[in-house]
């Protein structure tokens, strides 16, 4: 199948999806074109999905991997309290693929996009030797709310929301609902959008492990941290998986003591597992005792 004939395979697939009409321009042109809305931000994201490193053929079908492709980046913007927007999804495969397996990633991803009404508005496609995805999204949230990194302050209490460490554990048995909840992660746009509404200022996503992202908020905000023993983690996961491991996609936030946070927001349990402190910038303690800032991390 020439170029030409798998853009119109894509781009007949993608008509599918839902339609924002702040998008005046979508595929079909260099560029798409977006009119967003007075008094609002906009937010933008990008993540990769590697294969060898976010995947393998052998363990992800291609769905698998085009649903894990938007995903990734939903749960960023989950982390800001936006509403979806748009993606652009940019895909390399290799020449020898045939156009079913680039139909079907569209189809996973395609199924994620409508659930959550993002319209895919543009992209790009190319050969390469591994299969290698960039989407880039973009939300909305009203101007000056969306939910920082570093907005934590001395006296916070720490929130996460759902159960810690079952992709973790998923990925070790690749068995049952922890495996499907590996391949299939469920971004938190409803609960992000919930807590910005509520006055949450400051959080993220947990893609890379509870220490390593609590470190990573906790040096942004300037602020050290103590968690405690009543972590919600996930059903067979262990603690070193609730701690460390990465791909939970739930989200990990901060509330003044003033702010009355629910114990389920958007159909999603919350925990309290901690408070922010005052100490050395990303200085964590766990049980008395300093928590390293372990998890996945690309560079080491």
């Amino acid at each position: 199948m020439r170029e030409t004939e798998l853009v119109a395979l894509i781009r007949k697939l993608t008509t599918r999806a839902p339609s924002q009409p702040q998008i005046i321009q979508s595929i079909g042109d260099d560029c798409a074109i977006l009119r967003p809305r007075p008094n609002e931000d906009l937010v933008f994201t990008t993540d990769f999905v590697i294969e060898g490193r976010h995947f393998t053929l052998d363990t992800h079908k291609p769905a698998d991997i085009g649903y894990k492709a938007l995903g990734r980046s939903l749960s960023d913007l989950a982390a800001m309290g936006s509403e979806p927007l748009f993606c652009l999804v940019s895909l390399a495969v290799p020449a020898a693929f045939a156009p079913r397996w680039i139909q079907n990633f569209y189809r996973g991803l395609l199924a994620l996009a409508a659930y959550y009404k993002i319209t895919v508005a543009g992209g790009d496609l190319a050969r390469f030797d591994k299969v290698v995805a960039d989407v880039i999204c973009c939300g909305r949230v009203p101007r000056g709310k969306a939910i920082l990194r570093s907005g934590a302050r001395p006296g916070d209490r720490i929130f996460v929301t759902g159960q810690l460490g079952g992709s973790a554990h998923g990925f070790r048995t690749r068995t049952g609902a922890a495996w499907r909840g590996h391949l299939h992660p469920e971004p938190r746009i409803p609960a992000g959008m919930a807590l910005r509404k509520l006055g949450v200022r400051a959080g993220m996503d947990l893609s890379d492990g509870l220490a390593l992202d609590l470190y990573r908020l906790c040096l942004e905000s300037k602020v050290s941290a103590e968690i405690g023993s009543n972590l919600p983690i996930a059903p067979g996961a262990t603690e070193d998986e609730a701690l460390h491991g990465g791909e939970d996609y739930e989200l990990l936030f901060t509330a003044p003591p003033q702010l009355t946070i629910p114990p389920r927001i958007a159909k999603v349990s919350v925990t309290g597992i901690g408070r922010i402190t005052r100490g050395k910038p990303g200085t964590i303690r766990y049980g008395g005792r300093i928590l390293p800032p372990k998890g996945f991390d690309h560079f080491t």
